[in-house]
């Protein structure tokens, strides 16, 4: 799921180097924290969360077939 997550988010930005995406299981749930360059943060939202609502259903197929459920958070880095 992972690579997967990493392959859409790397394929909208335009500064993939930036890219830092975290994983840690508990519980059953995956919690996936994204960070991102801060141009590119509107990116990965989309108007009205429109991106990351689809970009959280995407993946949320293959957690569902393994019995598992996600979250997907963005981090925010302060603007400098």
């Amino acid at each position: 799921m992972k690579k997967a997550l990493e392959y859409i988010i790397n394929s909208i930005v335009e500064s993939p180097k930036e890219v830092e995406i975290t994983e840690e299981e508990s519980d059953g749930i995956i919690n996936f924290t994204i960070k991102v360059a801060p141009s590119d943060m509107g990116r990965i939202i989309g108007k009205n969360g429109k991106i990351i609502r689809g970009i959280r259903n995407v993946i949320k197929i293959p957690a569902i077939k393994q019995n598992k459920k996600i979250n997907i958070t963005l981090f925010e880095t302060p603007a400098q």
